[in-house]
């Protein structure tokens, strides 16, 4: 689906008091040689939420080195992960050295999640889980671990005053900026 679309479909889902206030941009540069761009949402024009191609395959290096450099951190590996490597190496390499592919892959697993749980996302995320929005119940969204999924939901207008008032306990468990859009849309009402 191309962008001018999404964006108006997604913009199509908010509530009335919102709209206007909040906006969904999306850049991309046609020349530079990663075609890198940018997807963000603005609210009163101020940007508040980021999703970068550029700095995040940086911030997850970082985020590696930084669990592969942690003395305290125990990262288990089981039988399944081994053959795993095993399967994927056709058997070519030594015993010894599947336990560390094997680890530096969960690594690199839990980097990625830690990144997602600080809201570092890219465009092509968000391309994905916006049509993941536009295709699943509002219910699911509400429920999602995922933040991009959360801040659509709550900026949804299909999301009722009373719904919004039972959800105060569950928002303190969440990410500040679904925090922060959830305020919002209390203040809206």
């Amino acid at each position: 689906m191309a962008w001018s679309k999404m964006r108006q479909l997604l913009e199509g889902f908010l509530c009335p008091t919102l709209y206007g206030r909040v906006e969904y941009c999306a850049t991309s540069y046609r020349y530079l040689p990663d075609k890198a761009g940018f997807c963000y949402i603005t609210v009163n024009k101020k940007n508040v939420f980021n999703m970068s191609d550029v700095t995040t395959l940086i911030r997850w290096y970082q985020t590696e080195q930084e669990i592969k450099n942690e003395p305290n951190l125990i990262i288990p590996i089981d039988n399944e992960e081994i053959e795993a490597v095993r399967k994927d190496t056709n058997g070519t390499v030594p015993e010894d050295r599947l336990v560390v592919i094997a680890r530096k892959r969960k690594i690199s697993e839990y980097a990625k999640t830690l990144l997602s749980a600080q809201s570092a996302l890219c465009k092509s995320n968000f391309y994905v889980l916006a049509n993941m929005f536009l295709a699943a119940s509002i219910e699911e969204s509400i429920e999602s671990d995922d933040i991009l999924l959360n801040i659509l939901a709550l900026v949804d207008r299909r999301v009722g005053k009373k719904r919004l008032l039972s959800m105060t306990e569950n928002m303190k468990l969440k990410h500040p900026i679904v925090q922060y859009f959830y305020e919002l849309r209390l203040s809206a009402l």
